[in-house]
Order: C-alpha cells, then structure tokens, then sequence
C-alpha cells in the first residue's frame, strides 16, 4: 500500500514545527527551510512523513519526496534522495553523513549554498528514477 500525502496544511505545518523548536535554532531552521524552498521553485512542503519538514513534487515516485530536514539533539539533518550523499561525498567530507542524510551542526554557519546544491541532486536523482520507472513500465506493456 502506497502513502499518500495530505497536501492541506504543509507550509502552516512547518511553521509551526519551527516556532515549537527551541529558540536558539529556530533561525537555523528558517535558513534551510529558505534554501530548499529556493533550490526546488513551487515545491509543497508536508510534514506527513518523519513528522518533520518534507519537500515534494506530486506525480513522482515516493510521493515525489526529495527533501527532509529535523532536528535532532546534537544536529540538524537533512535528508535526501540516495545516491545524493554518495555523489557528493567530496564536498560533505566535513560532516557526519549516512547513506541518505547529512548531519547539520548546531553550531556555526548554515551551509546555504551546499543544502541547495544537495536538493537539486536530489530532485533530479526523483525525476530520473521516475523516468527510469515510466520507461520500465513502457518496455513491459511493448513485451
């Protein structure tokens, strides 16, 4: 069974995941918040999935997800579509990374030129996979 996104309350939704953080990350937040919003023009933005901020484009695979961010104790992540991280190991070889986030630290300056950088990889890694998929599936109804 496949999710479905509510499309109702996302932007309100963040807004209030954000002022509900603590004060001193808040403008943190808003900076990636700005960034992804600035990387992928005319996204919607949910918190359905993790129960934190999500970015997607509808009509792509995995909802058209391609963006999260949260935070966390010790970090903010930031979390995208695999091999995104992979791909741009180089210029993460500073942070903390997993296969599908990068670990933000609390402390210092936002990275605002490398979090867009990262979303557009990542929308594009959405829309090639969801072409991939459309023709896979024209192969098969040919067969």
């Amino acid at each position: 069974m496949v999710k479905r996104i509510s499309h109702e309350s996302g932007s309100r939704d963040v807004d209030a995941y954000i002022a509900e953080s603590p004060k001193n990350v808040q403008g943190k937040l808003r900076e990636i918040r700005a960034a992804i919003r600035e990387a992928a023009p005319g996204a919607k933005e949910t918190t359905d999935y993790f129960h934190m901020p999500g970015y997607f484009y509808p009509g792509y695979d995995y909802n058209g997800m391609f963006a999260w961010f949260g935070l966390q104790k010790s970090h903010i992540g930031l979390l995208l579509r695999p091999p995104t991280i992979q791909t741009h190991k180089r210029e993460l070889a500073g942070y903390t990374t997993t296969r599908a986030a990068v670990h933000l630290p609390l402390d210092g300056r936002t990275p605002v030129p490398l979090i867009k950088k990262l979303v557009k990889a990542s929308v594009g890694v959405m829309k090639a996979k969801s072409k991939e998929a459309a023709t896979s599936k024209a192969r098969h109804r040919r067969a």
